[in-house]
């Protein structure tokens, strides 16, 4: 969750670092003609962006042998993938996305970016999508859109990793292995749901959002969406040490807010990325993956709390699945954990070294 994590950076009176790197990315406009979604609801053009670094490969039959794709947060864009934790830990010379030898692909999920989002215009007459639209459109983004039919690796990180799950269970295969970290492949529910319910009802609650047509940000609800996601997304460790006394904590509470009210995102857009993963549920299929798969969660996650045993649980029904969980520290990141690469990179260069 890209924006989740800026309030955290805010919070904690820090910044996130500029690109250390001026990697070479190419950017397009991926348009789906008459994109039909699981609500029955359709677009006569749904605009899907996207990024990429390195050079597609074909092999002696004329197929990109050499893709990987990305997958973003709730609330992000590709673009967070380029920042130094993640970017200057994998792209480079040796690394294990080197884009000497990979093609890297990094799409705008709808809703988000500069994909089709509510506030282009129709505000909540925007198609309700959910998951499995998130991913049919990802899917022919790669097909139609790049020449894409199988992909090395999917990565994703929160809702991409979510969506990685979405992908191993309804076109097995497609991925010839699999990263997802920070999730469940269980339905949202419990605290995780009542949390993102909570933020919802507080944009909605709020007499200036107007059934979502407002003149201005609904400021009040918002708010609360935005101390929501500090709560969802902080470590706590690092929380205390940073802000060991009350008169600290409320500071950086009153700084991170500011700049996120300075300049809010739509409310709703907001709305209906937290509410896309009302219908999602992968583990009845979950049987169905059968490549290697690395799955990371942090144990300082709230919105992952590993005393669930979720995990423990669901990943023996995947043949080649690995679990890891990485130990609470002063230096994870709570549920951000995920976009930090020194915490994963060497088992993610083991992954693709399996056949």
């Amino acid at each position: 969750m890209t924006r989740l994590l800026l309030a955290l950076a805010a919070l904690l009176a820090l910044s996130l670092p500029a690109r250390a790197a001026d990697w070479p990315v190419t950017e397009g406009d991926y348009v789906a003609k008459d994109f039909r979604f699981a609500s029955g609801e359709t677009l006569p053009a749904l605009r899907l962006h996207y990024r990429t670094l390195g050079t597609p490969h074909r092999d002696a039959s004329g197929r990109i042998d050499n893709a990987v794709m990305v997958l973003h947060g709730t609330g992000g864009t590709g673009a967070q993938f380029l920042l130094p934790q993640f970017a200057d830990e994998l792209y480079g010379p040796g690394a294990p996305l080197d884009i000497r030898t990979t093609y890297v692909i990094l799409p705008d999920g709808i809703g988000h970016g500069k994909s089709s989002k509510p506030s282009d215009g129709m505000r909540m007459a925007f198609p309700h999508y959910d998951y499995a639209d998130m991913v049919e459109a990802q899917r022919r983004l790669l097909v139609e859109g790049l020449g894409v039919t199988r992909l090395k690796l999917i990565l994703g990180t929160s809702m991409g990793c979510m969506h990685a799950f979405v992908w191993g269970t309804t076109h097995p295969g497609f991925a010839e292995r699999l990263a997802p970290f920070a999730c469940n492949p269980v339905e949202i529910a419990g605290r995780n749901r009542m949390w993102r319910k909570m933020l919802i009802d507080a944009i909605e609650a709020d007499p200036a959002w107007n059934g979502g047509n407002y003149a201005s940000p609904p400021l009040a609800g918002l708010r609360t969406a935005f101390d929501l996601s500090i709560l969802a997304g902080g470590n706590p460790v690092a929380l205390q040490a940073n802000a060991p006394t009350r008169a600290q904590a409320e500071a950086t509470l009153a700084r991170s807010l500011g700049a996120r009210l300075a300049a809010p995102d739509d409310a709703n857009d907001m709305i209906y990325q937290f509410d896309a993963s009302r219908t999602y549920n992968p583990s009845p299929l979950l049987d169905r993956i059968t490549v290697p798969m690395l799955w990371i969660n942090s144990a300082d996650d709230f919105i992952n709390p590993p005393e669930l045993g979720i995990a423990e649980r669901e990943v023996k029904r995947m043949p080649r699945a690995r679990f890891i969980l990485i130990p609470a520290s002063a230096e994870t990141k709570g549920h951000g954990t995920h976009t930090w690469a020194k915490f994963w990179k060497a088992d993610l260069a083991a992954l693709l070294a399996t056949k």
